[in-house]
């Protein structure tokens, strides 16, 4: 992972003492609520509903064991002794007081972290997959690309003040695990038929209040545009995107009011003055920045050896071979696997970590998985380096720490924003939603059943649960004062990417379980061999589902 060297540290050392002081003048009343405002977002720190919230920058999701054991330490210093994992991979704190986030961001800054650009209306935390590096589908190793975009567009001056927050992402697989088609910009690495790699660039997606999949702009670019081009994009937009309308400042409206050929015109022009400027990428660059990634000192293993030991284990203990099953993947490396870590318990707010979690992960990282940790936007937590013959030792540790839920890409394990009960701008609560469907559906033969299966909770319009893009997805709303829950169909993140489609109208909050469970039965009834909900949704449309559900209502 990358490594700050002395510039990176006296920056975020130097914001760290420039916020204690705004801070401090903003609590002795010599600056205002509105001038505090820009300088707060700046460093990540939202004012909720009940309390501040800090949100801390994981850059594409990599974390260390001694990170996670300071954000254990902070929490429960500073916290409520537990951390959130949001849906851009960073890791929220939802109760520091405020006086004490300068301590806090100094805290960080001590492990090389901070929290700069975790919100405002500049370039956030730059996503991917949380497999790079490791994942089978894997093309190339997309985090050195998202380390340069980071280094690019950090503290960038002209990009600092966009019409609005702006979200990258970049994939380097088959399959997309990181929603490329639904980000301001994604970024697809791809071969062509001389085997070169270079990039598709994607632009214009985005969730909110007007759902949108991003358009190709660009179908080839060589690596070394990389940064030229994402600046002739930004430009574009800096120059023409919306200022007087907050809701429609996105680049995903800006790409629909000019049109795609125009806007991709526009981008152009731009990258015409710019492409072979000092942004231009070399290939020493590029080494530099793979240079960071270096495969971690596998052992030679056996894996034919290791996987029939696996099998065996897995035969003499079903309870852990499910387990198996369900959040472990493939790796690259012959003895290794890939293991999901579940933050989906029932019971528990999906994405919330306690410090003796983080503390045990930081302990299993460092046992197993060369001391490193990854966060997923499906609110997860990922070690990516696990020995096979390892698995059960480490699977039984995570059982007794309440960390061992198999359930990853079904559907208890359910993407959601913290929601009304902490996040001021929430129309509705999401957690108890999300508690109550889990706990109706805590019969895993049925959900194993209902195979892959994406359930999506946001509390409000912003979409921070990613409610367009679930398989089922389920929105907040404001109805005439009272809560109620929208829901939509059909939403994909894959490359094969889809908006929702909305049901009807609205349900109330203890009417949601038995909507889910007649949306459920429906597809149940209709699905055709191997078929997924997706598949059967798209097959057979909206109609059934609409039909089956409100004559059940009714």
């Amino acid at each position: 992972m990358y490594v700050y060297d002395q510039y990176d540290q006296k920056i975020v050392d130097e914001r760290v003492s420039q916020f204690r002081d705004q801070t401090n003048r903003f609590l002795e009343g010599k600056i205002t609520e509105a001038e505090f405002l820009p300088l707060r977002l700046q460093n990540g720190l939202y004012l909720q509903r009940q309390a501040p919230m800090l949100r801390i920058a994981v850059p594409y999701g990599l974390l260390n064991s001694l990170q996670l054991r300071k954000l254990a330490d902070i929490s429960r210093k500073y916290d409520k002794g537990y951390a959130h994992i949001s849906t851009r991979q960073n890791v929220q704190l939802n109760w520091p007081a405020l006086a004490e986030v300068p301590d806090i961001l100094e805290e960080l800054a001590a492990v090389e972290m901070h929290a700069i650009q975790t919100s405002g209306n500049c370039i956030r935390n730059t996503t991917t997959d949380q497999f790079a590096g490791v994942a089978c589908d894997e093309l190339e190793d997309p985090r050195p690309y998202c380390e340069i975009i980071r280094q690019w567009s950090t503290l960038h001056p002209e990009f600092a003040f966009l019409p609005r927050k702006f979200k990258i992402a970049v994939c380097g697989t088959e399959q997309d695990r990181a929603a490329i088609h639904h980000h301001d910009i994604g970024i697809e690495l791809l071969a062509n038929a001389q085997g070169e790699v270079g990039l598709k660039i994607i632009a214009g997606g985005g969730q909110g209040r007007t759902p949108a999949i991003g358009s190709v702009i660009c179908e080839w670019l060589d690596k070394k545009h990389m940064l030229t081009y994402l600046e002739a994009i930004l430009r574009v937009y800096n120059q023409h995107g919306r200022r007087d309308n907050k809701y429609k400042a996105r680049i995903k409206i800006l790409v629909k009011a000019m049109g795609v050929d125009a806007f991709r015109d526009a981008v152009a022009a731009e990258w015409t003055a710019i492409k072979d400027g000092p942004t231009t990428l070399t290939n020493e660059e590029i080494l530099r920045a793979r240079a960071f990634f270096k495969l971690p000192d596998y052992e030679i293993l056996d894996g034919e050896v290791a996987s029939a030991q696996l099998t065996e284990q897995t035969v003499q203990n079903p309870i852990f071979g499910n387990w198996i099953k369900r959040n472990t993947e493939n790796h690259r490396t012959p003895g290794y696997r890939i293991v999901t870590i579940s933050l989906k318990a029932t019971g528990f707010a999906p994405g919330d970590i306690s410090a003796e979690q983080l503390e045990l992960l930081a302990d299993l990282s460092d046992t197993y998985s060369f001391g490193e940790a990854r966060s997923t936007h499906q609110q997860n937590l990922v070690l990516a380096d696990v020995p096979t013959a390892c698995l059960l030792e480490f699977w039984e540790r995570l059982q007794a720490a309440g960390l061992a839920t198999p359930n990853i890409g079904y559907l208890t394990d359910i993407i959601c924003c913290p929601g009304g009960d902490y996040c001021a701008l929430a129309n509705a609560k999401s957690l108890p939603v999300a508690e109550a469907i889990q706990s109706r559906f805590e019969d895993l033969d049925y959900v194993y059943d209902l195979g892959p299966l994406e359930l999506n909770i946001s509390g409000c319009m912003n979409a921070c649960g990613h409610h367009h893009i679930g398989h089922i997805g389920v929105l907040g709303v404001d109805k005439k004062g009272q809560e109620f829950y929208q829901v939509c169909l059909g939403g994909s993140q894959a490359k094969d990417a889809s908006i929702g489609k909305i049901l009807g109208p609205s349900f109330q909050q203890a009417d949601m379980p038995d909507v889910i469970d007649t949306i459920l039965s429906t597809y149940v009834a209709l699905r055709q061999e191997e078929e997924t909900f997706l598949d059967t949704y798209r097959r057979v449309g909206i109609e059934p589902f609409k039909e089956r559900v409100y004559a059940s209502a009714n």
